[in-house]
């Protein structure tokens, strides 16, 4: 059997074969919109559970002993919330928000409340960021990166705030601000 014929521009004619698509019928459409709503709506449940599963909740790891800058820090004599910020010389993001960090060192409501934690770093680099950036506040260094990997830190700025009793109540992923700042240690 031939395919229809038709004719060409230049009138002579030529086979071609006819390919009839049928539409989707509105059973199969509903259908694959279910699916897809079900596999976005699982992702995000799943997803977002398994990140904050994670952290919030549990106790905070304690902080490494070898100080870089500002006044000896522990978790253990905590009076009020406070803000575990991971970082590193070679971060760009980190370096994007160091300035807003300082700054909200600053503040009344900073003020005590904000610990530095540079995370697999060399000694030289952690060194010259903090005074590139002028902190004042507390940052030790964890230059092996294990009290990061027990803080279960997946990617770096990322902010840890703390209830007056040690225990991890919010995750900060990216870099902060003042205001985002601000806003984390008011929900404590």
């Amino acid at each position: 059997m031939r395919g229809p014929t038709v004719l060409g521009s230049l009138g002579r004619r030529q086979a071609c074969s006819l390919v009839v698509v049928e539409p989707m019928s509105s059973r199969w459409r509903l259908l694959v919109w279910m699916l897809a709503a079900a596999g976005v709506a699982a992702l995000a449940v799943f997803g977002l559970r398994s990140q904050r599963s994670a952290s919030v909740g549990r106790l905070a790891p304690a902080l490494p002993r070898e100080r870089l800058a500002g006044a000896r820090v522990a978790l253990a004599g905590l009076a009020h919330p406070v803000i575990v910020t991971f970082w590193a010389s070679w971060c760009e993001p980190c370096a994007r928000e160091a300035a807003a960090m300082q700054r909200f060192s600053l503040t009344a409501a900073g003020r005590g409340h904000l610990i530095g934690v540079d995370w697999s770093d060399a000694l030289p680099g952690a060194r010259s960021f903090v005074r590139r950036h002028a902190w004042s506040f507390p940052n030790v260094r964890d230059g092996d990166g294990t009290v990061g990997n027990a803080y279960r830190l997946t990617g770096l700025p990322t902010s840890f705030v703390l209830d007056a009793r040690g225990h991890i109540r919010a995750v900060l992923r990216g870099p902060q601000t003042e205001q985002s700042l601000r806003r984390a240690l008011a929900f404590q």
